[in-house]
């Protein structure tokens, strides 16, 4: 769950994220976007939907609290994000907890995705977000990710909502 006060619209100037140019926009009227309420999405409804069993799970954690996850999905059938490839990780989901956000903890969380990932013969990394997910956005950067490809009407139940799909090639 987080505020969305800003979003990224294609434009021919602004920040540019491989191929493409995203300018920032502020909203006039923020709101708090939750993807674990919309209706089957979240952690609750993924072994309904999928077998987990070749998926991995990471924690991040401050003393006995965890602080942090990562899910990744790879070589699972009916996963239509793994585009049918055995060397492909998709990176389902990742979380910090609000208040050690900021203090690496999700680069770390990357770091041990990449690594798994590798370790399980996967050459490339892929990550879905959306355009109003700014500072995930600016986070897969970070970690190295490059934006190839930008979906309008990807989400026909969230019309204002674009899809963006970042990969990472995992070498060696």
């Amino acid at each position: 769950m987080f505020t969305v006060d800003r979003v990224f619209d294609v434009a021919t100037y602004g920040e540019k994220f491989g191929d493409f140019t995203l300018k920032e926009r502020q909203l006039t009227r923020p709101y708090i976007k939750d993807y674990d309420a919309l209706p089957n999405e979240g952690p609750a409804n993924w072994a309904k939907q999928f077998d987990l069993s070749r998926w991995f799970f990471i924690s991040a954690w401050n003393d006995a609290r965890r602080i942090g996850g990562a899910v990744v999905a790879c070589q699972t059938k009916g996963v239509n994000m793994l585009e049918d490839r055995d060397d492909l990780a998709v990176l389902w989901d990742i979380r910090v907890a609000p208040e050690f956000r900021g203090k690496a903890v999700g680069a770390a969380l990357f770091c041990e995705v990449e690594a798994n990932a590798k370790r399980r013969g996967c050459r490339e990394l892929k990550v879905e977000t959306q355009n109003i997910n700014v500072p995930a956005c600016r986070f897969y950067a970070r970690q190295g990710c490059q934006l190839d490809q930008i979906i309008s009407g990807a989400y026909p139940n969230l019309p204002d909502e674009v899809q963006m799909i970042w990969r990472k090639p995992l070498l060696g």
